[in-house]
């Protein structure tokens, strides 16, 4: 096969076999294609490929002018290369693996960004209500945090997926993982108002947040709005919807949730993804006794 089919069947075997996210597929592509324009040049077959060419391959990228990959990068590459091949042998297209000996650099692990529960309140209590898109956004910024969705789970839930009356959202995660996570008196008041001009005026749409042409919001749109409305709050610290994801997470941990639990309403399918909270955490209980001690 030429090599571009076999990029196809790969991604083909990692949406509909593998089940992984459109955004994750889309990753490994756009890795793989400009491996593949690479091997334009020489003309050589994916399957006649070497280690020491992908190292190759690899370190010019890391040293193009233009933009030179960062660590995180050549991670993401070597990891794309690495689940390529290992579809080539398990599809028989080939018995070796040329990536089976490279390393993976080492990325240094960065806390996320966290708002504290006071910056939450300032946010959340200065959103205006007074119009149809000032509902709407108030509603997905307190559903945001009740519940600590993901922006593309947020913006992909359909009405179906709330019970406001028992009171929680049942959510479509990575993987087309669900789960049911609870959500709060306020954030169930905010979309109850949200809903009733959504019914009357979007009867017909699918998705629960819609623009003012009846169709789901974009991640991009949500994303500009929240930095609007951040600036507006008086917040001068970088946010984003993942901001509030780790305020939620960061505060339950706070007040005495248990890890096992909030890993089940994140979504994490390993308990080491949920505990980087726990660091977060610890970094607030020093940052106080530095401030509060009299020996701190």
């Amino acid at each position: 096969m030429k090599n571009q089919e076999l990029l196809e069947s790969f991604l083909q075997y990692l949406a509909v076999e593998k089940n992984l996210a459109k955004n994750t597929v889309m990753s490994y592509g756009s890795d793989l294609k400009l491996f593949f324009q690479h091997l334009e040049k020489t003309k050589r077959n994916v399957t006649e490929i070497h280690q020491d060419e992908i190292v190759e391959y690899i370190m010019q990228r890391k040293f193009e002018k233009d933009s030179p990959l960062h660590e995180k990068s050549i991670f993401r590459l070597i990891e794309s290369l690495r689940h390529f091949y290992k579809f080539l042998i398990l599809d028989e297209h080939t018995t070796v693996d040329p990536t089976i000996n490279i390393r993976l650099p080492k990325i240094p692990s960065r806390l996320p960004q966290v708002l504290s529960i006071d910056e939450m309140k300032q946010l959340l209590n200065t959103m205006p209500d007074k119009n149809e898109r000032d509902i709407r956004y108030k509603a997905m910024f307190e559903l945001l945090y009740a519940a600590g969705l993901r922006v593309s789970e947020l913006v992909g839930l359909e009405k179906g997926n709330l019970d406001l009356k028992v009171g929680y959202v049942r959510v479509i995660g990575k993987g087309r993982k669900e789960r049911i996570v609870p959500i709060s008196k306020r954030a169930i008041f905010c979309i109850e108002k949200y809903i009733e001009f959504r019914d009357k005026k979007y009867p017909n749409a699918k998705a629960l947040f819609v623009s003012k042409f009846g169709k789901a919001l974009s991640r991009v749109e949500f994303w500009n709005q929240i930095k609007k409305y951040a600036a507006k709050a008086g917040i001068t610290r970088k946010i984003s919807p993942h901001s509030i994801r780790h305020a939620f997470a960061t505060h339950l941990l706070t007040g005495g949730a248990d890890l096992r639990v909030l890993q089940e309403m994140l979504g994490h399918s390993s308990i080491s993804t949920t505990q980087i909270y726990t660091h977060v955490d610890r970094e607030h209980l020093k940052e106080l006794h530095k401030k509060y001690h009299p020996r701190g």
